[in-house]
């Protein structure tokens, strides 16, 4: 059965007890947990979040009935400043190794751009040198996780380092590692060059990740009068979801829908709108 979540902090609430009262308002089964964006006292630094800490929030979402598919420890492993790559490492590790004390098995990020903290696209992404650098650091990640007994997930983008369905695939079959997952975002695979094509690169990554994929973020667009993309709450823009959440459901009938950029007062007419339909 297909599940609903959000990430929690798109809900404008902090702390568990708020992000479970404004889950149970919308309907809503848990969320994309980012911790250093929702909780106080979690900073995106090293050593921040402790196992007791984790653990006091695992033990409210359990009682809730809620759960998280996904913890965010998304950092730029191409980024320009190595330091700010090595904190983003540091992290991670210490969310792969807090993950099942937060009530979570999978960690993920993107795989990031040479622009550093803008993540958009620069020439040096699509060079051999950007995917073997994406593949040794997600290489590492995928070992300490396996140690943890947990998961890595990786989601590509048009303007990162992996920047197409084949892309991300590739890289993935360089590392190698049983416990990737995907991140699987429709919208970031779009730009104005190939929005045309919407339902053949979803089909495309159903076909090639399969039930390898843990996450579907779920946004919506318009498009602009000068070509460009415009994210908007889902049911308001060009997205289909009658027939995106039908393609889905043949390949991954369990999945777990992540509204991801839908904020205020579009939620509760886009958690309406995806009902429908799952």
């Amino acid at each position: 059965m297909m599940k609903l979540f959000i990430r929690a902090h798109d809900l404008g609430v902090r702390n568990e007890d708020s992000i479970i009262g404004k889950l149970d308002a919308y309907g809503l089964d848990g969320v994309q947990l980012v911790a250093y964006k929702c909780l106080d006292g979690v900073a995106y630094t090293p050593g921040s979040v402790t196992a007791a800490r984790a653990e006091q929030f695992r033990q409210k979402f359990a009682a809730a009935g809620k759960s998280i598919p996904l913890i965010g420890a998304y950092f730029n492993p191409v980024h320009p400043e190595t330091q700010k790559t090595e904190n983003g490492i540091a992290v991670f590790k210490d969310y792969l190794r807090l993950a099942g004390a937060f009530g979570g098995c999978i960690v993920g990020s993107e795989t990031g751009s040479y622009n550093g903290d803008r993540w958009t696209y620069h020439p040096m992404n699509r060079t051999e040198e950007a995917y073997s650098r994406v593949e040794r650091v997600f290489s590492e990640l995928c070992g300490y996780a396996a140690e943890c007994g947990v998961q890595v997930g990786m989601e590509g983008a048009f303007g990162h380092v992996c920047w197409n369905v084949k892309t991300l695939a590739e890289v993935v079959r360089r590392i190698g590692a049983d416990n990737i997952r995907i991140i699987f975002d429709l919208y970031n695979y779009l730009d104005g060059s190939n929005i045309g094509s919407m339902y053949d690169i979803l089909r495309e990554g159903l076909q090639i990740f399969g039930d390898r994929i843990c996450v579907f973020h779920i946004k919506d667009c318009t498009v602009q009068a000068d070509g460009t993309l415009r994210q908007c709450g889902v049911g308001q823009g060009m997205f289909d979801y009658a027939r995106i959440i039908a393609e889905i459901r043949k390949v991954c009938p369990d999945a777990a829908l992540v509204l991801e950029g839908t904020v205020g007062e579009d939620i509760a007419p886009a958690v309406a709108h995806l009902r429908q339909f799952i």
